[in-house]
C-alpha cells in the first residue's frame, strides 16, 4: 500500500511538471534606458517637442496682445470694426489650436516622429525578446513590474481560434 501511494504521489507530481508553463518578465523601462540609439531618439523628440512648444507660446502670445490691443480701443470702435476684431481674434485662437493639434495631436507629427524613430528600436527590442524566450523555452514573457502586459508567448499557447469556434457552435 505504501509502494503504490508513493508510486501515485510521484506520478502526479512528474504529470503537473510536464504542464508547468515557464514565464518570466523584462522590465522595459530598464531596457530601453540602456539603448544608446532610444536616448538620442528621446533627446531628438523632447527637443521638437520644447521647439514646437515655444512656437505655439508665442502664437498665444500676440492673441493676447491682439486681445489686449481690442480691449483698449473697443469704445472707440464701431459695431463693424469691433465684429471684425473679434473674428480677427477667434480666426486666430482656431488656426493655433490647428497648429497645436497639427503638432501634438493623436495623429500628429510629434506621433509621427516618434514612430519612425522609436519603433525600428522597440521592434528591435522585441526580437532579441523572443530569441531569447525561445532559447530558453519560455512559454511567456510579461513586463515588468505588473505583468500587465504580455510581450511574447508560444504559438501554440494561443487559444483564440478554439475559442471562436466554440462560440460559433
Amino acid at each position: 500500500m505504501k509502494n503504490l501511494l508513493l508510486s501515485l504521489t510521484l506520478l502526479l507530481s512528474t504529470m503537473s511538471f510536464s504542464f508547468a508553463q515557464r514565464a518570466a518578465y523584462v522590465d522595459m523601462t530598464k531596457i530601453m534606458d540602456a539603448v544608446p540609439e532610444y536616448k538620442t531618439a528621446q533627446a531628438e523628440l523632447d527637443q521638437l517637442a520644447e521647439r514646437w512648444r515655444q512656437e505655439i507660446a508665442k502664437e498665444y502670445e500676440q492673441i493676447e496682445q491682439l486681445y489686449r490691443e481690442y480691449q483698449a480701443r473697443e469704445v472707440l470702435m464701431s459695431e463693424e470694426m469691433k465684429t471684425q476684431k473679434q473674428n480677427e481674434i477667434i480666426e486666430k485662437e482656431k488656426a493655433v489650436r490647428a497648429l497645436q493639434d497639427q503638432r501634438f495631436g493623436p495623429e500628429g507629427e510629434l506621433f509621427t516622429k516618434r514612430q519612425s524613430l522609436v519603433k525600428p528600436i522597440q521592434e528591435k527590442v522585441y526580437k532579441t525578446i523572443e530569441l531569447l524566450a525561445k532559447e530558453r523555452n519560455y512559454d511567456f514573457i510579461f513586463t515588468a513590474p505588473d505583468g500587465s502586459q504580455m510581450i511574447y508567448a508560444k504559438a501554440d499557447k494561443d487559444l483564440t481560434a478554439e475559442v471562436v469556434k466554440r462560440l460559433g457552435k
